[in-house]
């Protein structure tokens, strides 16, 4: 068996194994994974995830496609939660409108 990678905490670790069993690969989990402690910060948290030998290059593809999707995901998210331009000037036009009334009124009142 060889050193695939070290996460923080166990459940990481288990949605990493369940990716690279999804893929036909054997991972193994050493560490901190029933830890009666549940801690997810440091070295106390860490578990290391095993492949065999022969399966650690088809293991480090896995997790290099799996980075590289979730790169290409995170851009795609962002483009699609962008607010459109009208909406902003819509907002911006009710901020302005909120504070400069009230003043306005005091004004004429005086």
């Amino acid at each position: 068996m060889e050193r695939l990678t070290s996460v923080n905490g166990a459940f990481p670790a288990r949605v990493l194994a369940a990716r690279l069993h999804s893929e036909g690969l054997d991972p193994e989990l050493r560490g901190a994974i029933d830890s009666p402690y549940l801690l997810t910060v440091g070295e106390m948290a860490r578990v290391d995830v095993y492949v065999p030998a022969d399966q650690l290059e088809d293991a480090r593809y896995v997790m290099l496609v799996d980075e590289v999707d979730a790169a290409c995901e995170g851009d795609t998210l962002l483009r699609e939660r962008r607010a459109p331009a009208w909406l902003l000037r819509v907002v911006l036009a009710m901020v302005i409108l909120g504070t400069v009334a009230p003043i306005l009124r005091l004004l004429t009142r005086w």
